[in-house]
């Protein structure tokens, strides 16, 4: 781990309290569900607790399609926990250990607006404060990710925390929770690409689902159109990179290496153009139709798009 690592005379709050709230996760994949292939079987990072019943929040694709999950203890053995819910628009999921961990619970924080460029954090993996950082918030901006994701006002931090899965970033201030860790990026803070970091989901975004992750796993607003494509932006082009087998994009016929050039009869200049004017023809369920380059050609292929959960496997709910 690379520092500086911070220690009491850093932070406005009990260090070691607030870091025994991020706790280690492991969960195990069966290799016939569809993550399998891009996520592993195997899958490690953190999770942080929310309520002293053993609620935890995490990265969800930690424990998308999990048959197991289990929460290290305060005395190094892993505790059983299960799948609660996951939230695609989001990213975030959220599990439960069967007993108590006996850890105090990390606060929320309630408002983000305070948080731009340079405002100082902890980024905390599991592990107390050899396993975390001081560091600073980047920037703040849309994220939009080739997997039909898209996040209006992600966080950016600096430096690069390497081990960034269901990590916790933190309020220097007060302790409390600001977001959770999802990815590795290159180039925050408009460095061009000099600067590595991580991006984390903000906390905000829990609580407009959050009860309904709790009590039936899911958000219960209108699903998304989702294709079953992933999309990258190359040279000024939009290139499909990959497809999901047997899902939407897959039965309509659009293929790794077409060109999406139009959604609509629209012209579409970036991912984040593409998917708006794809999720504003309706929830899911709805044909969209894209205007496709294949080699020298021109198509105009229709996806009856689907609901994302459809086609994954979901979790036992106890």
């Amino acid at each position: 781990m690379p520092g500086p690592h911070p220690t009491e005379d850093d932070v406005g709050f009990d260090l070691d309290a607030v870091l025994a709230a991020v706790r280690p996760l492991r969960s195990s994949i069966p290799a016939d569900c569809h993550s399998a292939a891009t996520l592993g079987t195997e899958r490690e990072g953190s999770a942080v607790l929310l309520d002293e019943s053993g609620l935890l929040l995490t990265i969800g694709y930690l424990i998308v399609e999990a048959s197991d999950v289990t929460i290290g203890g305060t005395d190094g053995y892993p505790m059983v926990a299960q799948a609660v819910g996951y939230d695609h628009e989001t990213g975030f999921g959220l599990i439960r250990t069967i007993e108590p961990l006996g850890v105090k619970p990390l606060k929320i924080a309630r408002n983000l607006d305070r948080i731009e460029q340079d405002t100082p954090v902890v980024v905390a993996s599991h592990g107390g404060a050899v396993q975390s950082l001081l560091g600073n918030v980047a920037e703040r901006r849309l994220f939009a990710g080739s997997w039909e994701y898209m996040l209006e006002s992600a966080i950016f931090t600096h430096p690069l925390h390497p081990r960034w899965s269901g990590g916790a970033l933190i309020d220097r201030t007060d302790g409390t929770l600001l977001g959770i860790g999802s990815l590795f990026v290159q180039g925050v803070g408009g460095s061009g690409g000099e600067v590595q970091g991580n991006m984390f989901v903000p906390i905000d975004t829990l609580a407009p689902i959050y009860e309904d992750l709790v009590k039936v796993g899911r958000s219960t607003k209108t699903p998304r159109p989702w294709l079953g494509m992933h999309t990258t932006e190359a040279l000024g082009h939009l290139v499909v990179a990959g497809i999901f087998d047997g899902g939407p994009a897959d039965s309509a016929g659009i293929r790794v290496g077409d060109l999406v050039d139009r959604v609509e009869d629209t012209k579409v200049e970036s991912l984040e153009d593409m998917y708006r004017k794809t999720w504003s023809v309706g929830g899911a369920g709805a044909d969209v139709k894209f205007g496709v380059i294949r080699g020298s050609r021109g198509l105009d292929i229709f996806v009856r798009s689907g609901d994302r959960r459809d086609f994954y496997t979901q979790p036992r709910r106890h």
